[in-house]
């Protein structure tokens, strides 16, 4: 079962908000009062003395006593507000699963992505409320595939118009080739796959294929349309992209993926940081 943190978040937000507020409104004026009346009772008592000390601050702090309710949400309400505003409106962090981005990302790779730059959106549902930029060719992008309510992350091949080719593991756009380049064939004994650099039209990035191509790296054509995107994998013959399951529209936009901080294999093992740097 998918867990729908967005959601849970703005839940807890709006809960641990109305209990504070509805403290505010109707209960604290009385604990207030409470805590005069301790005053009253103890003016001019001689609070040098242990046992009257003792009862005083007995008596008061019994007054002060919050319901624990009240406690919590005044302890989690700014917190968790503040983790909203950023998930929602900034910056919001991932994990990489798979190794469909490889070599650009690895599994357990820790991602940051940009909130804002495709435009500002409410959470939970999506809705833009503030245009800012649009998708660019080469962009590495976090997103809701067509099929599926979870996180996907892919980069950016195609624009809304553009006509997608994809022959034996070569791209072409707009009937235009793009250029690859051999970086390495592994492993050298046998080589299975390539590393590549794939030139985008001007944006340049690291790809992996196979030297036989997969299943969704033979033949392929696609039109995309207004609104839209078609998603690709950079480990080309291990993605499952818009190859299989069409363009991705603009409304399904979460993010511009744009750093990786921190790399985790597992529970067992122990964070590195040598790969930390900007997503390229």
């Amino acid at each position: 079962m998918d867990i729908n943190f967005p959601l849970i978040l703005v839940v807890l937000v709006f809960v641990s908000g109305v209990v504070w507020l509805i403290d505010i409104k109707f209960f604290a004026a009385s604990r207030r009062q409470a805590v005069q009346g301790v005053e009253d009772q103890f003016q001019g008592a001689d609070l040098s003395d242990d046992k009257i000390q003792l009862a005083y601050s007995t008596a008061k702090q019994a007054a002060e006593r919050e319901p624990w309710p009240v406690e919590y949400s005044k302890s989690f309400f700014p917190v968790l507000f503040v983790v909203l505003i950023l998930r929602s409106f900034l910056v919001e962090p991932f994990q990489i699963p798979s190794g469909s981005m490889i070599p650009t990302l690895k599994i357990g790779d820790f991602i940051l992505v940009n909130k804002y730059t495709y435009g500002i959106r409410l959470p939970v549902i999506r809705t833009k409320v503030m245009d800012i930029n649009e998708p660019e060719r080469g962009d590495v992008m976090v997103f809701f595939p067509p099929h599926k309510s979870i996180y996907y992350i892919k980069r950016v091949v195609g624009l809304p118009g553009d006509e997608i080719r994809y022959i034996d593991n070569q791209l072409y756009i707009n009937g235009e080739k793009m250029p690859q380049t051999l970086l390495a064939s592994l492993p050298p004994a046998a080589p299975q796959y390539q590393i590549m650099s794939e030139d985008l039209a001007g944006v340049e990035h690291d790809m992996r294929k196979n030297i036989i191509p997969g299943r969704l790296s033979r033949r392929g054509s696609w039109v995309v349309p207004e609104g839209h995107y078609f998603m690709m994998g950079d480990n080309r013959d291990n993605s499952s992209d818009s190859r299989e399951w069409g363009p991705v529209p603009e409304e399904n936009i979460v993010g511009k993926a744009f750093a990786v901080w921190m790399h985790w294999d597992s529970f067992l093992s122990l964070p590195s940081f040598k790969h930390v740097g900007e997503i390229k």
